[in-house]
């Protein structure tokens, strides 16, 4: 990390993220807003030690390192020494965020510099609650709960956006070598992970990306089915991250997957986005159980 970066605010690094997710903190209070954008930086500074390409991996794994044993010492009432971490550390305290949360988001981190390909579902599965899932259950702490069904439903959320992006960033990801369809699932339809690194659109291809699709959609499913109704206003942000990514996933079935190869990720306009936003936020603050994704 570069020393710019390194002197950043938690609110200087999500402002120039420009993320989906970060979008949705606007519905959160301001204490909460600001302790999301904490978070988010947080989460954003780690994952971008694990893609600096151009560093050798063995620093990667020590700049890895040292945010777990930063971010640890802030859980246990030390003094981290990063000044994120520091910024950091008033958040974990009000909401009694745990550091295994942070520790499963930096070991998934860590697989990526480990290995470029994904075997089975049952690995998908474990990466997607690692760098996704564990997010959730620490965000939820922030957003503020009544059922605890509310960390299965932020799993579930997890895990619906983690595919999205894995569909979504195909070509981006074959650019640097990485597939993370597993090739359990390539296998069965027949396609050779060459193709999908040269970008290789066909029938295989096809069904193997609709397969993908299908699980998305499922977790999506399963996500709106967990959200307890006395919650629903608590999990607006949520709920908005759902349905910005669920319209992302529409918007690739809609081009037969195609898009999906192209090394510049598809995205939405910052008007579409924000109508969206405002849809989930109207349904919310009128009591509507109808969520706004996981539906044709």
């Amino acid at each position: 990390m570069s020393e710019v970066s390194a002197a950043e605010s938690g609110e200087q690094i999500t402002q120039r993220s420009a993320s989906n997710l970060a979008l949705s903190f606007v519905a959160l209070e301001k204490p909460r807003r600001r302790a999301m954008t904490t978070l988010y930086a947080f989460c954003r500074e780690v994952d971008d030690v694990a893609d600096e390409e151009s560093s050798p991996l063995e620093s990667r794994r020590v700049s890895l390192q040292e945010w777990r044993e930063d971010v640890q010492k802030a859980c246990e009432g030390g003094v981290p020494r990063k000044s994120l971490v520091l910024e950091l550390q008033p958040v974990i305290e009000r909401y009694g965020l745990q550091f295994e949360h942070f520790d499963a988001l930096i070991k998934g981190l860590e697989s990526d510099l480990e290995q470029d390909r994904i075997e089975t579902f049952e690995d998908l599965d474990l990466y997607c609650y690692r760098v996704a899932s564990a997010v959730g259950l620490l965000s939820v702490e922030v957003f503020g709960y009544r059922d605890t069904a509310c960390q299965q439903y932020m799993v579930e959320l997890g895990k619906a956006l983690q595919y999205t992006n894995i569909l979504r960033d195909i070509g981006n990801d074959a650019e640097r070598g990485r597939i993370y369809i597993p090739q359990e699932a390539m296998e069965r339809f027949g396609v050779d992970p060459r193709s999908i690194l040269s970008g290789k659109y066909s029938t295989a291809f096809y069904n193997l990306a609709e397969e993908m699709s299908g699980m998305a959609r499922c977790h999506y499913k399963k996500t709106a089915a967990l959200l307890p109704d006395g919650d629903r206003r608590s999990m607006v942000s949520g709920e908005c991250m759902a349905a910005v990514y669920w319209r992302i996933l529409c918007a690739i079935e809609k081009t037969r997957f195609r898009a999906v190869l192209d090394p510049k990720p598809l995205k939405l306009s910052k008007i579409t986005k924000l109508s969206i936003l405002f849809g989930v936020w109207t349904r919310s603050f009128l009591g509507s159980s109808k969520p706004n994704y996981g539906q044709d």
